[in-house]
C-alpha cells in the first residue's frame, strides 16, 4: 500500500463482493456493496465463466457469509464487541442486524478516510454503533488504538479479519493472534490464510497462482505469508486458541452452492474459526503488556484483499 493511499486490493475485494451480488447462486447478501462504489447493476460486468475466477469471488463471499454466520452465533450467546481488522471496504457496520453490538473497524488512517468519502457520497449513513480505529504504525499500536477506541477487553469480543494475513509478516500475523488470545474474556476470531500450494496442484492453477502474487505485488501489497493447516493449528494451540473449523475453499464454498465447486483453488486459500477462553492473560505478561504485542510495522489492518 503506497503512502498516504488507499489499498487498492481493499478496493478489488469490494469490485468482486459487488460483482457477486448478480451471482444466481448468491452466497451472501449485500445490498451496500455496489452503493459504496457508487456502482449501478448496469455497471458491474457479470459473473466470469472461468471457473478460476468465478471461484475466486464466491470465495470472498463466502468467507464474508461464514464470519457473519459465526459472528451471530456469538451474538446469541452475549458477544457484544465486532473488531473488524483491515475493514476495508466492508459494508457489515452498515447494515448490521444485531442489536446492541458495537463494531469497531481498524485499518490503516488513508483508507479509512477514503472509506468515509465513499459511503457519504453514496448517502450511508454510519450507525452510532460503529467506531472508527485508525492505526498508523509508524506511531501507533493495535491495543493503543483499540483502547482509544473504547474496546473493553474484560468484555467477550469477536475478530473479523479477512483478507490481510497473505500481506503481513509471519511474525506480525502471530503478534496479532497473541493480542486476540490474550483478550480477558471470552474470544472468538475468524480469519482467513493463504495455504502452502499442494504437490498436487495443477500446472495450470500453479500459474494462475503465480500470476496472482505477481499482481498484488505489482499493486505494492505482495504475498508475504503463507501456513500449513498443521503449522498454524500448532501455533494457535500454543496460544490456548482452539480450532472451531478451517475449511478449504472449496469446502467452505459447498456449504452455500448447490452446484458442483471447481477445482479452481489455485491459491489454496482456507478460512479459520477460533476460539479461547480469556481465561488465560500470561500472553500480555510475556510480551510486555497489551501495548507491546503490535508494534512498528506489524499492520493487521492495512486493508481487505481479493485472492
Amino acid at each position: 500500500m503506497e503512502a498516504g493511499q488507499p489499498s487498492r486490493t481493499a478496493l478489488r475485494a469490494a469490485h468482486s463482493r459487488a460483482r457477486h451480488q448478480g451471482d444466481p447462486r448468491r452466497i451472501l447478501t449485500d445490498p451496500l456493496a455496489p452503493r459504496i462504489l457508487r456502482l449501478d447493476a448496469d455497471d458491474l460486468p457479470p459473473l466470469p465463466e472461468d471457473p478460476t475466477d468465478k471461484f475466486g469471488i464466491r470465495f470472498l463471499a463466502a468467507r464474508s457469509r461464514f464470519a457473519e454466520d459465526a459472528l451471530a452465533a456469538a451474538v446469541a450467546s452475549g458477544t457484544r464487541q465486532l473488531v473488524v481488522l483491515g475493514a476495508g471496504l466492508d459494508t457489515f457496520a452498515y447494515r448490521n442486524p444485531r442489536a446492541g453490538l458495537r463494531v469497531f473497524e481498524v485499518d490503516h488512517p488513508a483508507t479509512q478516510a477514503w472509506k468515509r468519502q465513499q459511503l457519504a457520497a453514496a448517502g450511508i449513513a454510519i450507525p452510532p454503533s460503529v467506531t472508527f480505529a485508525p492505526v498508523d504504525f509508524e506511531h501507533d499500536t493495535l491495543a493503543g488504538a483499540l483502547a482509544a477506541a473504547g474496546l473493553d477487553r474484560a468484555r467477550p469480543a469477536f475478530f473479523l479479519w479477512l483478507g490481510v494475513t497473505p500481506y503481513l509478516t509471519r511474525d506480525a500475523v502471530l503478534a496479532t493472534l497473541r493480542f486476540m488470545a490474550g483478550h480477558h474474556a471470552p474470544v472468538q476470531a475468524v480469519f482467513d490464510y493463504c495455504g502452502e500450494a499442494p504437490p498436487t496442484l495443477s500446472p495450470q492453477l500453479r500459474a494462475v497462482r503465480e500470476a496472482a502474487a505477481e499482481m498484488v505485488a505489482e499493486l505494492g501489497e505482495p504475498w508475504l505469508t503463507c501456513f500449513a493447516p498443521e503449522d498454524i493449528a500448532g501455533e494457535l494451540q500454543a496460544m490456548e486458541l482452539g480450532r472451531v473449523e478451517d475449511l478449504t475453499g472449496r469446502e467452505l464454498i459447498a456449504r452455500y452452492v448447490d452446484e458442483p465447486v471447481p477445482d479452481a483453488d489455485a491459491v489454496s486459500a482456507r478460512v479459520l474459526h477460533c476460539s479461547g477462553s480469556g481465561a488465560v492473560r500470561r500472553f500480555g505478561d510475556q510480551c510486555g503488556g497489551d501495548a507491546a504485542e503490535t508494534g512498528p510495522g506489524v499492520d493487521p489492518g492495512h486493508g481487505v484483499v481479493a485472492w
